[in-house]
């Protein structure tokens, strides 16, 4: 099927998309509470495997979503002006993140989140789409690498984006390069398989039931940025009407 220049709509994919950010506005709702102290019994959501494992889940499926878009993009033959303005919102959306942070939590701010490392690994899957099948192995290589190769020359701010750490960084948010890129990487491989081979797997029709969290999915840089001060606001709101 010859690339058409124009990158269509696909609901399901904006459903799951929406389905991850529906979950993300839970646990940071729930990471805020805890934050004000109106969680009993207190959680910890650095070391409790209940949040850990449900943190580790939400930015997997953000970044398979990532990638399976990237599929989509590549199939159409977007251009780079395209992709280079959406690259600007996602880079500038991640150096307030990290100013945002510093004034929050000043001895844990976030210098390499989930925002920083879409932007780094978009980069590379954007280079890497072409190679088709062997994007999968590739994506085994950057899940496996951080668990064989560690130093701790990477475990400073200006290296420890690279994922070769030897121990996580104190931060609030952490989504280095590797392992995070074989999750993107799998995406975009399983995107490219689907759109050769099982198309309506993702451009098949939508329930209508589902069709609230397409709508939802179709913005997930503006949600990311506004949902966590919306979110404390009403919860400083409610202290204050307490």
């Amino acid at each position: 099927m010859p690339p058409s220049h124009r990158l269509d709509r696909f609901e399901r994919l904006d459903a799951l998309r929406g389905l991850a950010m529906f979950w993300m506005a839970a646990f940071h709702f729930c990471f805020d509470l805890n934050f004000y102290r109106l969680l009993s019994p207190p959680q910890n959501f650095y070391q409790d495997p209940f949040w850990t494992l449900q943190r580790t889940a939400i930015v997997s499926l953000f970044l398979l979503c990532a990638g399976l878009s990237q599929a989509l993009a590549h199939e159409a033959g977007q251009g780079g002006r395209r992709f280079w303005k959406r690259w600007v919102q996602i880079a500038g959306c991640a150096l307030l993140v990290s100013a945002g942070s510093w004034f929050m939590f000043p001895r844990s701010w976030i210098s390499f989140g989930v925002l920083h490392g879409m932007a780094l690994m978009l980069i590379l899957a954007r280079v890497l789409a072409p190679l088709g099948r062997g994007l999968w192995p590739l994506a085994l290589v950057a899940l496996l690498l951080p668990h064989g190769v560690q130093h701790p020359v990477f475990d400073s701010r200006w290296l420890n984006w690279t994922g070769l750490v030897t121990r996580k960084p104190i931060t609030e948010d952490f989504v280095p390069v590797l392992p995070w890129l074989g999750v993107m990487l799998l995406g975009l491989a399983a995107g490219q398989w689907l759109l050769a081979h099982r198309r309506a797997v993702l451009g098949g029709a939508l329930p209508r039931v589902l069709a609230p969290l397409a709508t939802l999915g179709r913005w997930p840089l503006s949600f990311y940025m506004l949902h966590q001060p919306v979110l404390i606001g009403l919860i400083l709101l409610a202290k204050q009407l307490g």
